[in-house]
Parts: structure tokens; C-alpha cells; sequence
């Protein structure tokens, strides 16, 4: 086994050798662009981690995790034209730096692209990854529609809002691990084991993200701590709040949550001091374990060894962990 740092060096590497710009290049240039703003890497490197973890050399897997990674950041590059999000990762998004038409356009091709590595592979392999990524891809398009539709409701509940981020990024996740295992030829229930163990921790990841968008510290999070409160976001925190303040914090995190203050610096104050005094940020925090013990759980029945169960809890802890 190599360490996540070599895993995402690999990749890294990978994806610059075949990132390279060709005619047209107002098409390819804005794909070289996205590809290199950087990010985590997380996907990508849980397929290949995966592969190895059943056996079977990461380099094979190569190919599968650029696949997951062009399709993630096609995603993002028609979700920041839907979103009007002027940033992506500090620097200017592609419809920004160049136009909508060329961020719909470039975004297609990626997606094309991403179904195009899958060909490197023979047989039941590539019958699988294909089959998997079509069910993935419509279910990440369902989740970003659940999103777009839930900023206008007022009656979305606790069970809708997990489903929209299983879709919107935990299946991505759970498929990402799946990929490597495909790649490996291992069992069918060993596969769909390390999905629902990836699954779970996107959920728990996720759920992270909106507790980390409220209370993470500025100097690490890398955003604007705050900014699902100033976008009147229906998180996981917000939700739970209704569910369990009283009748006057509920009425005024409402009214909070539809104005637009040219001073936001009041609004996130009084909402997180909600979300605390309700109970929600600690009932937030123990979703959050309870879905990475559920991941925990399914690691109980891989036939992997106790050192490789060892290694991916410890991944799905540093997760847990992570303030950023």
C-alpha cells in the first residue's frame, strides 16, 4: 500500500500528461484550466487506494479515477453557471474567465470525455465501470436539481435534505471506490461493500461541510465561513434548528433566512447562536458520526486484512477530522 500523499501524486501527474491543450483551443484550453485549479483530489484517489486495497495495482485504476475526476469537475463547471459563482477554488470560474456558452460547451466535452477513458478498459471491466457511471451521473444531475428546488421550498424536511446529498455527492464518492474494485475483479458483494462504505462517509463528509461552513475557523476553511447562512442554504444545521428551537428562534431564524442584509456579519451571528442554543450544531455533529460509524460498520466485512481495515477508517477519521 502507498500513502494518500503518493496516491495523489500519481494522479496528479496523470492527469497533466493528458490534459494537454489541442484545436479547438477556446474548447480545450478551459478543460486544462479546471482540471489544474487543484482541490483535494479526494475521488480519484479513493479509486485507486481501493484497487490496491483488493490486490490489484493502482496504475490500473488510473484511468477509471480521471474518469471520476474530469466527470466531478464537469459538474462543478455547470453548477458555478447555474449558481452565478463568480470563484472556484480562489480563482475565476470558466464562464467567468471566458463565457456561458463556452462553460456549457467545454463542460459537454468533458463529460464525454470521462465516458471516453472507460474504453481503456476490456470486457465485463468496462461493462461495469460504464453501468456504474451512467447511474452515478443521472443520480448526481437528480441531486443538483433536489438543490436547485429546495431554494425555493419552505417545507423541505430532514429525510429530502440527506437524500439530496447522498445524490449531490456521496453517491460520487461511494462510485469512486466501487471503480477501484471493479478494476481489481473482485466479488460483486465486495463491491457493492466499499459503494455503501464510501457512501456513508460522503454523507458524513457533506454533513461536515455544513457544519464546518458555520463554525470552521476562517483561517483554515478555505471559504467564507458563513456562506450557506448568507445564501439562506436549508442545511442540515438550519433544518435540525426548526426541528428543535423554540417557537420565537424559529420565527426569527426564518426571517433571517429571507433577507439579504447589505451588513451579513448580525445575520450569521444570531443563526449560529440558533443553531447552538437549539441543540442542532450538536445533533449535527452526531450525524456526522453516526453515518462514519455506518461506513465503520461495512469495513467489518470486507475480506481485506485487519491492516488495510485499519488504513481506511483511519482515512474516514482524517475526514471526521479535517477543518477544511
Amino acid at each position: 500500500m502507498q500513502s494518500i500523499g503518493v496516491y495523489r501524486k500519481e494522479f496528479i501527474a496523470y492527469l497533466e500528461d493528458k490534459s494537454k491543450i489541442k484545436e479547438p483551443i477556446n474548447l480545450y484550453q478551459p478543460i486544462t484550466y479546471i482540471l489544474g485549479l487543484g482541490g483535494k483530489r479526494l475521488r480519484p484517489v479513493l479509486t485507486l487506494m481501493t484497487a490496491e486495497i483488493f490486490g490489484t495495482d493502482y496504475k490500473k485504476a488510473l484511468d477509471a479515477a480521471l474518469a471520476v475526476e474530469v466527470f466531478h469537475n464537469f459538474s462543478l463547471v455547470h453548477d458555478d453557471i447555474m449558481d452565478d459563482a463568480p470563484l472556484r477554488r480562489g480563482k475565476a470560474t470558466v464562464h467567468e474567465k471566458w463565457d456561458i456558452n463556452t462553460g456549457i460547451l467545454s463542460g459537454d466535452a468533458m463529460l464525454i470525455n470521462a465516458y471516453q477513458l472507460f474504453e481503456n478498459y476490456e470486457g465485463e471491466v468496462f461493462r461495469s465501470l460504464a453501468k456504474l457511471f451512467s447511474k452515478t451521473a443521472i443520480e448526481v444531475c437528480e441531486g443538483q436539481q433536489y438543490d436547485v428546488d429546495f431554494e425555493t421550498r419552505d417545507d423541505v424536511t430532514i429525510p429530502e435534505y440527506l437524500k439530496m446529498i447522498e445524490y449531490k455527492t456521496a453517491v460520487l464518492v461511494g462510485a469512486a471506490m466501487k471503480m477501484g474494485a471493479i478494476v481489481a475483479n473482485v466479488s460483486e458483494e465486495s463491491q457493492n461493500d466499499i459503494y455503501e462504505f464510501g457512501r456513508n462517509l460522503g454523507i458524513a463528509f457533506q454533513l461536515q461541510d455544513d457544519y464546518l461552513d458555520a463554525f470552521g475557523d476562517p483561517e483554515t476553511f478555505g471559504k467564507q465561513v458563513g456562506g450557506d447562512i448568507i445564501e439562506n442554504k436549508k442545511t442540515f444545521l438550519f433544518l435540525k434548528s426548526l426541528q428543535y428551537a423554540n417557537e420565537n428562534e424559529v420565527k426569527e431564524l426564518e426571517h433571517l433566512f429571507s433577507i439579504q442584509p447589505e451588513d451579513f456579519t448580525e445575520k450569521i451571528k444570531t443563526a449560529k447562536s440558533i443553531f447552538i442554543e437549539s441543540g442542532a450544531a450538536q445533533r449535527t455533529k452526531e450525524e456526522i458520526e453516526l453515518y462514519t460509524n455506518k461506513a465503520f460498520e461495512v469495513l467489518k466485512k470486507l475480506p481485506i486484512s485487519e491492516e488495510k481495515k485499519m488504513l481506511l477508517q483511519k482515512f474516514g477519521e482524517g475526514l471526521m477530522q479535517r477543518e477544511v
